[in-house]
């Protein structure tokens, strides 16, 4: 669930027989409470096997701050629980694996629920990343209610603030759009020309349909207002354990309209963890009738 570069960046800290020597002291027990303390702050279970990935990505943090040992990071996190370290110290931790239209099988049934809609159509996707999922749901919007699609809106959440200001700008690399019908690049994008070659920009009319918001699902509360049409909960309920997703899941019920879509991701099954939804279709849920 890591970028291939990073991927590589990881790797490269191995060598054939046992572990280069690094620059940073990472001991077991600062793994451990690094662990502890992403759980807690964001809900994320971290498996033993994620050490590599975890030295990687908060050695920016370290050398950030003229630290050398996680120890010392931690324990000033610890002595701060306001500081907006922590916001970076989650960003770090946070993986942000997304495309445009991914389980593309999604939007068509998005469509279908949406087209008989009396009302301004409203949905949350509550893992928004870098954007790409939004936007494909406001592109859907576009083009299943027309001129009505103006009056729809989509909030985007995401702990991770980095993501969501990239998410914000909405520029993306060309060979990324380049991966969508060319009708869908035509229609939703702008090229970008001179020093932006190589860029595309969702259009202003995609980009008015999505309201981007930092929200932690494990918050005590969430800023964002039902009832909605839909909810896009994807590939996120892999991060949490089992109690964890259960309490997630009771907290989006009352936020859903009853006859709402609950979109989960292609590896998550939300049929053993819940009484309050009921599978439709594949990973496509609706409210139980009580």
């Amino acid at each position: 669930m890591i970028d291939q570069r990073e991927r590589g960046a990881e790797a490269s800290q191995w060598a054939s027989g046992g572990q280069i020597e690094r620059d940073l002291v990472l001991t077991d027990a600062d793994f451990s409470r690094i662990r502890e303390l992403i759980y807690l702050r964001a809900g994320i279970v971290l498996a033993e096997h994620k050490r590599e990935m975890v030295y990687s990505r908060l050695a920016k943090r370290l050398r950030h701050h003229g630290i050398t040992r996680f120890t010392d990071y931690l324990s000033r996190l610890e002595r701060q629980p306001d500081a907006k370290e922590w916001e970076a110290f989650t960003n770090a931790l946070t993986t942000n694996l997304t495309a445009f239209f991914r389980e593309a099988h999604h939007f068509p049934l998005l469509a279908e629920h949406i087209k008989q809609k009396q009302t301004p159509v409203t949905i949350w996707c509550s893992a928004a990343s870098t954007g790409e999922e939004p936007y494909s749901i406001a592109m859907t919007l576009l083009e299943t209610l027309g001129p009505k699609a103006a009056q729809a809106k989509v909030v985007a959440t995401d702990i991770d603030t980095d993501a969501l200001s990239k998410a914000r700008a909405g520029i993306y690399p060309l060979e990324q759009v380049r991966k969508l019908d060319d009708s869908r690049v035509k229609r939703f994008f702008q090229k970008g020309t001179g020093g932006h070659a190589g860029l595309a920009r969702v259009r202003p009319e995609v980009s008015a349909l999505v309201e981007f918001v930092p929200l932690n699902l494990l918050a005590p509360q969430w800023s964002v207002k039902g009832p909605f049409d839909a909810v896009f909960c994807r590939n996120i309920m892999i991060y949490f354990d089992k109690d964890t997703q259960a309490k997630i899941l009771k907290r989006f019920a009352p936020l859903m309209k009853p006859d709402a879509l609950l979109f989960a991701g292609h590896s998550e099954n939300f049929s053993y963890i819940s009484d309050a939804f009921k599978l439709r279709g594949q990973t496509v849920y609706t409210l139980a009738k009580k």
